[in-house]
């Protein structure tokens, strides 16, 4: 069984729908560089995957499909909320929905990649590079902070520290924009890795190569948290990173 999602959260930052679609192709079509065979053949997240419309990764296309997909007349101000699906033979269903562009300063922008699968794990190749995907996402859209965890360790972690589900948090692998990241201490057991807009990545796998325990998860949030690196963006939002 697999559950394992890698995404990210920023606060207010006023996007078009095309300007929101241009990320997400960058977005989408970085991962199909990184693992084709995961991340190609895109369709639009209407009913069964196999008989959904296919959608190209492209900025026009994806523009046509925010739009279609967010009538609502306060949609400027809320967000455009929409996913694409695909599944692929021998890999996981991976879904990327998002929530971005509004001007509300209460409303959370996120990305979401998530994989679901009830005949693979968390050994198959794509979830190894789940840093990777995680820097891909925190790079296309400029996110505050993010994280790659299966649904066992996102749990553990939200019970420890009492989190709700948008509060930063550390996984498998953790995104700190530049600010969290000037806090954060060295020496956690795992690979660190700088990222445009002076971000950071800690990867706990370092690159897939390590088995996690919960535990080790749980201390490096905590000694994240005490750094104060993962403090909440304060609400209202006047800014997209903390």
């Amino acid at each position: 069984m697999l559950n394992v999602v890698v995404n990210g959260f920023w606060g207010r930052r006023q996007e078009s729908a095309a300007q929101v679609a241009g990320r997400w192709a960058d977005s989408l079509n970085a991962l199909e560089a990184l693992d084709r065979a995961a991340f190609s053949g895109w369709r639009e997240a209407t009913g069964d995957v196999a008989s959904a419309p296919e959608l190209p990764a492209s900025a026009a296309a994806l523009t046509d499909y925010i739009e279609r997909t967010n009538q609502e007349p306060d949609a400027g101000r809320i967000g455009f909320t929409t996913s694409v699906l695909t599944n692929n033979p021998g890999m996981p269903r991976v879904t990327v929905a998002i929530h971005a562009g509004g001007t509300s300063e209460y409303v959370t922008n996120s990305v979401a990649v998530s994989f679901r699968s009830r005949e693979l794990d968390e050994s198959v190749a794509v979830i190894r590079r789940t840093a990777d995907i995680l820097r891909i996402v925190a790079e296309a859209w400029d996110i505050d902070a993010g994280q790659a965890a299966g649904r066992t360790q996102f749990t553990a972690v939200k019970d420890a520290f009492g989190l709700p589900n948008s509060a930063p948090r550390c996984g498998r692998s953790v995104y700190l924009s530049a600010k969290r990241a000037a806090l954060a201490p060295e020496g956690l057991p795992g690979t660190y890795t700088r990222t445009a807009h002076d971000g950071l990545i800690i990867d706990l796998t370092r690159g897939g190569s390590e088995d996690l325990s919960v535990e080790t998860i749980i201390a490096a949030h905590r000694a994240l948290s005490s750094a104060g690196a993962l403090e909440a963006l304060p609400v209202p939002f006047d800014r997209p990173t903390w």
